[in-house]
Formats: C-alpha cells, sequence, structure tokens
C-alpha cells in the first residue's frame, strides 16, 4: 500500500462514503442526507495538515454543496466522468495523480479509483470496489469513514517526520 504520508489531495465520492448511501425525501419531493459529525472533524484537521480535498460527485444535489462549503472544501458535481474530472482537477491545481487518494464505493468509481496513486473506501463498498483498494474503512459508509483515514493519515505522517 501507498505510504499515507505522502498523500497530498484526497478525493471523496458523496453517497455512500460520507453517506450512508440512502436519501430520505419528504411528501413534497425535497431530499435530506445525513453525514457523520465526526467525518467533518477529521477534513477539518487533513486541511489544517495542508491536506487538500475535494467532493466529486454525478448528482447535482444542494446538499452536497451545503456540506462542502461548510467542510470548507472543494466540490465538483454534476460529473459524467469521475477520472476525467479527477485528471482535470490535479491538473489545474498542481497535484500529480500519484499523490492523491480516491475514496469511493461504487462501480462509477472505479475508473476515478484506477486512475490516483491510492484508493479506499468504506467496508461495505461494493465487491469490486473492494478488490482494488489500497485501504479499506472498518466503518460504512456514513458512519467515519473520513474521521478514521485522517487518524491513519495523521499518524502516518507523525510516524514518517520520526
Amino acid at each position: 500500500m501507498r505510504d499515507l504520508s505522502e498523500i497530498r489531495l484526497l478525493i471523496y465520492d458523496c453517497d455512500g462514503v460520507l453517506t450512508d448511501n440512502r436519501v430520505i425525501v419528504s411528501e413534497r419531493g425535497e431530499e435530506s442526507a445525513v453525514f457523520h459529525r465526526g467525518d467533518g472533524t477529521g477534513i477539518r484537521l487533513l486541511r489544517e495538515a495542508g491536506v487538500r480535498q475535494v467532493i466529486v460527485s454525478t448528482e447535482l444535489n444542494p446538499i452536497v454543496e451545503h456540506r462542502a462549503r461548510k467542510l470548507r472544501i472543494d466540490v465538483i458535481h454534476a460529473v459524467e466522468d469521475k477520472r476525467q474530472a479527477v485528471v482535470d482537477y490535479c491538473k489545474v491545481n498542481g497535484f500529480p495523480l500519484e499523490a492523491a487518494m480516491f475514496i469511493g464505493n461504487d462501480v462509477n468509481d472505479l475508473e476515478a479509483m484506477r486512475t490516483v496513486g491510492a484508493c479506499g473506501c468504506p467496508r461495505d463498498a461494493e465487491p469490486e470496489v473492494l478488490a482494488i483498494s489500497h485501504w479499506i474503512s472498518e466503518k460504512n459508509g456514513g458512519f467515519g469513514v473520513i474521521r478514521e483515514l485522517s487518524r491513519e493519515i495523521l499518524k502516518s505522517r507523525e510516524e514518517s517526520r520520526g
């Protein structure tokens, strides 16, 4: 597995990673989702440590936009080709693909996951995603996956400094 201390950019799928992959729909058709506050803490700690983060989502959803804004990370949504979105984001922002890690959970994440230096997933990800992941969380999506990853990245950085 790639040394987590070398990760400079984390790319997250939203549904199934930051959420438990469910959506709540009201009788008026309004959607809601549940996010884990611990993930927000992990994202903040990583940001403070200089790790850039971005959410890449196929959905055009104000929930994702709102959450990303609150967490102070970038969001790219309404994406048809996640792999190309990752390549473009890295190029525009000066990140080598090898320094990026994609966290996904479903088959539409596979090509993006294969494009970067490392990839990971929640423990309840689809079998194809589990099969290629360098890092697998002990948590299901929406239940602190990013908090767990942040702990491991920060610990790895501390250990590499000696």
